[in-house]
């Protein structure tokens, strides 16, 4: 079950990716650094939304801890991604990494994370 959910991360690690990309190339000009963050947040959580019913539904999960399980594993493979990738492939320093996570500035990437927590455990139970 755990390696079906591996390759499922990477698949949402595209679609964020594309979602960055089209944040960055359609709308930031126009909303500016946060709004297009903000709108590229809402709209990654409902793509992640359709691409992780689309996995429960190819790789049905079993039980609610093994939701659980995939929800704290996606978490982790996504900060370790972010942090390890950003600051020593991009060169991005840690401040401007830590910059999306002050939800106080109104930086609601925080929201992703949670939503790719939960999710599993969401359509885990809205499962028939």
């Amino acid at each position: 079950m755990t390696t079906k959910y591996i390759f499922g991360w990477f698949i949402l690690l595209v679609a964020a990716i594309i979602n960055g990309a089209i944040r960055e190339g359609v709308y930031k000009q126009q909303l500016g650094d946060l709004g297009a963050h903000q709108l590229s947040t809402l709209t990654g959580i409902l793509l992640f939304a359709v691409l992780i019913w689309g996995m429960s539904r190819l790789w049905p999960i079993p039980t609610q801890k093994e939701a659980w399980r995939i929800g704290i594993l996606w978490v982790m493979m996504t900060v370790g991604f972010e942090f390890l990738f950003g600051h020593f492939v991009m060169g991005h320093s840690w401040e401007k990494l830590l910059h999306d996570y002050n939800f106080l500035e109104g930086r609601v990437w925080i929201l992703v994370l949670i939503w790719t927590l939960v999710a599993p455990r969401v359509f885990w139970r809205a499962s028939p």
